[in-house]
């Protein structure tokens, strides 16, 4: 009887580990190790990555172009896109905020020490986010119920606008608080070398 019941219960784990939904949960983890392993060997390749993305949008913009509708759906990824951008412009942490509290969060003067800028939103998550919200928008149109009727022009004057008054407030703080998010932009905090100190180091 022992033996029955220890037996019968290797049957049940052995039925139970191929299951349905343990094959689904083992395939799920595998591709999504694989999915990870892609991006993870992706990161480096900047140029081309931003050259996928271009053709997946060029895709949708061909696919909204041909259907001649789903209005919404390009003005709400316009604007997930124009929270992106602010995000990807704006520094980790807000020079306002930050000199309220304790003091400047970026050097403004030459003879400050520098500090890199580090962005709220990193280079590759801004490339992921908007190339997964491209192909999510190009599935939708494959759906009726998202294609609302709406005069399009007025969507895009609106966001035209809404884009103009963002914009110029991400120049003005950038001005304000002297700083670039490039690479190539100024390095603030690079002290310049005094004519003291370079006959000090000649001698």
């Amino acid at each position: 009887m022992d033996g029955a019941a220890v037996g019968g219960g290797g049957i049940v784990d052995n039925v139970s580990s191929t299951s349905p939904a343990t094959v689904v949960s083992r395939w799920s983890c595998v591709v999504s190790r694989r999915y990870q392993h892609l991006l993870d060997k992706s990161t480096p390749h900047v140029l081309g990555r931003w050259i996928a993305f271009s053709a997946v949008a060029f895709i949708y913009v061909v696919r909204a172009y041909v259907v001649q509708g789903f209005y919404i759906v390009s003005y709400g990824l316009g604007i997930y896109i124009l929270n992106l951008l602010i995000a990807f412009l704006s520094p980790q942490v807000d020079p306002e905020i930050q000199e309220v509290m304790d003091g400047p969060a970026l050097p403004t003067r030459a003879s400050d020490e520098y500090r890199p800028f580090v962005r709220r939103l990193p280079e590759f998550k801004f490339w992921y986010s908007m190339t997964r919200a491209f192909c999510i928008a190009f599935m939708l149109t494959f759906f009726s119920v998202f294609d609302v009727p709406v005069f399009w022009p007025i969507l895009l004057f609106y966001w035209l606008m809404l884009f103009t008054l963002t914009m110029r407030k991400q120049i003005l703080h950038m001005i304000k608080y002297k700083y670039v998010p490039f690479s190539f932009g100024k390095q603030y905090g690079k002290r310049e070398t005094s004519a003291e100190e370079a006959s000090l180091t000649s001698a």
